[in-house]
């Protein structure tokens, strides 16, 4: 049975075997990275905070655990009713679409771990920003983090072979267009599934055109989770700070 959508990023993510393959993302770098944000953010306890395209919401949960109210949204249907089992006087999860402002403000919105660029038309990826803009409080701050599209394309591995809780994932990556793709192919009890991810591979430069448009001012870049100095050709990630 082919697994296949327009709009790849609605279907893989509401999959179980999305969480499968990625099962074993690092999480202590994840939270070493939230405090570090947390402490040049300059946050207070109780400060409000949108994780922005959450997925099961282990961010928003740590975020919550240091104290700020925090709102989880994603698009993902599956990952905000699994999220929801987790929610309490100050932590709440919401399914959103990003292109869309929150009716409410935030001290501080958070997008992690390359959680953009999804969109096959660019204006959405502005119209986005324009979102992420609005929902934030007259100081408010926005944190972009994604990832070093120049060393990933440098660095590319065409294909491999990853096998988790016994299922073969048969994986291979490209770069096309301005779009990096990663196709997934694998079976599972009698069934075929193929899923495609596409993420524009968009650079430091594309982000300032984008921000420019939106009239967003780009305040500080960083190129690890340590919070270093962005080096295009060898930084791991470029995470952005915005207002």
């Amino acid at each position: 049975m082919q697994k296949e959508t327009k709009t790849w990023y609605a279907s893989w993510f509401d999959t179980p075997y999305y969480h499968i393959l990625y099962k074993d993302r690092d999480y202590d770098e994840a939270q070493l990275f939230i405090d570090n944000l947390n402490q040049y953010l300059n946050l207070p306890e109780d400060a409000k905070v949108l994780d922005l395209a959450c997925g099961r919401g282990r961010h928003s949960i740590y975020l919550n655990k240091l104290g700020h109210n925090v709102i989880g949204a994603d698009l993902s249907e599956n990952s905000i009713a699994y999220a929801k089992q987790f929610e309490n006087d100050t932590l709440k999860f919401e399914v959103h679409d990003m292109r869309k402002p929150f009716d409410e403000k935030f001290d501080t919105i958070l997008n992690l771990f390359t959680s953009f660029g999804y969109f096959p038309e660019e204006e959405d990826n502005v119209t986005t920003l324009k979102a992420i803009q609005a929902s934030l409080t007259e100081y408010g701050l926005a944190v972009m983090d994604f990832m070093n599209a120049e060393k990933v394309i440098k660095n590319l591995v065409p294909t491999e072979i990853k096998t988790v809780e016994g299922i073969d994932f048969h994986i291979t990556r490209k770069y096309e267009n301005g779009f990096i793709y990663k196709n997934i192919k694998f079976e599972d009890k009698g069934e075929s599934f193929d899923f495609t991810e596409r993420v524009r591979a968009l650079t430091l430069e594309d982000f300032e055109t984008m921000m420019e448009k939106a009239d967003i001012y780009l305040l500080d870049i960083f190129g690890n989770y340590k919070l270093q100095k962005f080096h295009n050709q060898e930084s791991d990630r470029l995470i952005m700070i915005f207002k």
